[in-house]
């Protein structure tokens, strides 16, 4: 008697890989057919609220780039890769009619945007299985020391303290080729910066993140960081730096949209230590991975308070909003060079610096004491690296509605006096003579 044909679709969001990636793996070895779909949704570049761009046109780019990777990548498993510029509600129930999909693989989200689209093709498409997993972590959710995930702890000390105790981190899945004759006839194709509404753009010559978005790209960047220039191991000594690329490993926006897994980063930092030695420095890349996890536990435990003007503290402020203030910010024309310095660079490349994001997000809501959420907003536009969880664990923590438990405030002149001493990066970025 033969087989019944059984076809899997994976759903690609923000698990844009081959390498080590759980849906793929699953579909690949419980299938007769494995078909993919990425899907640009419309939404994701409409115009807010705010009157910018949910997603500007750094990460659009950036994205674009990453699915041509990506169906690079698939093409070599014999899978392909259905690109469609429309809504998911609109594209799955098609695909799955078409196909005769029994069973469909995506990664676990949980925030109200990506839940809300997920809950309306489960109600539509009763019949079908759904294969959903945790595959953003670097500690997964099932190995961590917490039953509920309403008992991880506020401070991210006792988090990563437990955590490295407990924990060890999984291995990275291989993924196998399907037969060729899994291919299927494919006439989509990927979207250009036009399509998604933007003019075409050359990025400034001065960007610390002049990178291209894909899996492969995070390889080369991985192999270039590590192995050979070898930064790896004065990571923590530069990672304060604030002009050009190696002064950290800039992995963020690979790690953002799952073209690269912590996972997959854990494991090269383990090599790379085996070969060069162990030090504070290759333990730091490690020690930001495990507060990236923090912020997702931050949001898998609170829900949407992470969005909410009080945050998961329940915190009253009076918060104030003004948009000429808001303008001053975004365009970089404040009394605070350092932070016209950040901001202009954030709007020329759709990058700023680690150390650059909290001065900002300090100015912005604990100088002038404006709604941090409009400036959340703004982030997640304008950044490549972009990440959810990241982004607003990160506006709720420098608000004082999150989880700093020291409620701090930065001195902005002497955060420029510390790491822009000579003022090399604001005459980079202000071009003036201030200098």
């Amino acid at each position: 008697m033969q087989k019944k044909q059984k076809t899997g679709l994976v759903w690609f969001r923000n698990d844009l890989r081959v390498n080590d990636n759980h849906s793929l793996s699953q579909a690949i070895q419980k299938n007769n057919q494995v078909i993919a779909v990425y899907c640009f949704d419309p939404r994701q570049f409409a115009e807010t609220t705010y009157g910018f761009k949910k997603t500007a046109q750094f990460r659009a780019k950036f994205l674009i780039e990453t699915i041509e990777e990506l169906s690079t990548n698939l093409a070599k498993k014999n899978i392909s890769l259905l690109v469609i510029h429309n809504t998911p509600e609109e594209v799955i129930p098609e695909l799955v009619n078409q196909y005769k999909i029994d069973t469909i693989y995506l990664q676990k989200e949980w925030t109200a945007e990506e839940t809300a689209v997920t809950e309306t093709l489960k109600n539509e498409l009763e019949n079908i299985a759904w294969q959903e997993s945790y595959d953003q972590f670097l500690f997964h959710p099932e190995d961590i020391p917490y039953a509920e995930f309403k008992k991880i702890p506020e401070v991210f000390t006792e988090f990563r303290k437990q955590c490295e105790k407990t924990v060890s981190v999984r291995s990275c899945v291989t993924i196998k080729a399907m037969p060729e004759s899994n291919r299927i006839a494919n006439d989509t194709a990927i979207p250009t910066l036009k399509d998604l509404g933007f003019e075409d753009f050359k990025m400034s010559s001065k960007t610390a993140f002049p990178f291209h978005g894909g899996e492969n790209q995070a390889l080369l960047r991985i192999a270039e960081y590590f192995w050979d220039t070898k930064k790896l191991s004065v990571y923590k000594k530069t990672r304060n730096g604030l002009i050009g690329k190696d002064y950290s490993s800039k992995l963020s926006a690979w790690l953002a949209n799952g073209s690269i897994s912590a996972r997959t980063i854990y494991w090269e930092v383990k090599s790379y230590e085996k070969e060069n030695g162990a030090n504070e420095d290759t333990y730091w890349l490690i020690f930001e991975l495990i507060w990236r996890d923090y912020f997702k536990y931050i949001s898998l435990k609170h829900g949407n308070k992470i969005f909410q003007l009080k945050g998961i503290l329940n915190k009253t402020y009076e918060w104030k909003f003004n948009n000429k203030a808001f303008q001053q910010w975004t365009n970089g024309t404040t009394k605070e060079p350092f932070v016209n310095a950040n901001m202009i660079e954030l709007q020329q490349t759709g990058w700023m610096s680690n150390r650059g994001r909290q001065n900002v997000a300090s100015y912005w809501a604990k100088e002038w004491e404006q709604d941090w959420r409009i400036a959340a907003a703004y982030f997640e536009s304008m950044l490549i690296d972009y990440d959810v969880h990241s982004n607003y664990g990160n506006w709720i923590y420098n608000s004082g509605v999150g989880n700093d438990p020291r409620d701090r405030k930065f001195n902005i002149k002497r955060q420029a006096e510390m790491y822009d001493a000579n003022g090399a990066f604001q005459k980079l970025w202000l071009q003036t003579t201030l200098f």
